[in-house]
């Protein structure tokens, strides 16, 4: 599968890591010429990856937004015409938000005509990268209403390396994905627990 990621900081570039190791085709898409941050994950992943916004959109099946979410508005232009795309929602809204809307994944409902799916956003850039914990994969969760959508995302999750990517709901559940991100900033740096943790539901086998 060809995927798109748009943005080239710790969580895109873990990602794409993450993916590209998972035998999917990865392109960036980048402003040009290329940022320092760019060119710090094109001497991992290759130069070739790179592309314009515009370039990666018209190619891929999957459309990752790894940006600030304030940035969702002006990017919309780029992206194009996204019919039968799967766009996937990476941002929290915890400093900043698009304006007008409650998150990026309400900015890219209303104005795309995508299928959008809110995932990649419940951990550190860190476990993004590495999800296996000394022989256990940790788990990642989504959001959203296209359930064939969400079963694409789900195996992008475990081709990426989760041990399993559970469904939060609906789009109503969105604000309550990010609250559960929240929670991970919150354990990990307000309360000094450190960016190597990770959530892992357990389930107890009735006797």
């Amino acid at each position: 599968m060809t995927i798109a990621i748009i943005g080239s900081g710790n969580v895109g570039g873990a990602l794409a890591q993450s993916l590209i190791k998972g035998g999917h085709s990865v392109l960036i898409g980048a402003k040009t010429p290329l940022s320092d941050k760019s060119i710090r994950l094109a001497t991992i992943i290759g130069e070739d990856r790179f592309t314009s916004v515009e370039n990666a959109v018209r190619q891929a099946e999957v459309i990752i937004i790894a940006t600030q979410p304030e940035t969702i508005i002006d990017l919309l232009p780029q992206l194009g015409d996204t019919k039968n795309k799967i766009i996937i929602d990476s941002t929290n809204t915890v400093r900043t938000k698009p304006e007008g809307y409650a998150t990026a994944f309400h900015a890219l409902a209303d104005k795309t005509n995508a299928a959008i799916v809110k995932c990649f956003n419940s951990t550190g850039f860190e476990n993004m990268k590495n999800p296996d914990y000394n022989g256990t994969p940790i788990d990642m969760f989504m959001a959203g209403d296209d359930v064939a959508a969400k079963k694409v995302v789900r195996q992008l999750a475990l081709d990426a390396g989760f041990a399993e990517c559970y469904d939060f709901g609906k789009a109503d559940k969105v604000l309550l994905l990010e609250q559960f991100a929240l929670s991970w900033i919150n354990l990990a740096i307000m309360q000094g627990m450190g960016r190597n943790i990770a959530f892992k539901i357990l389930n107890r086998t009735p006797l």
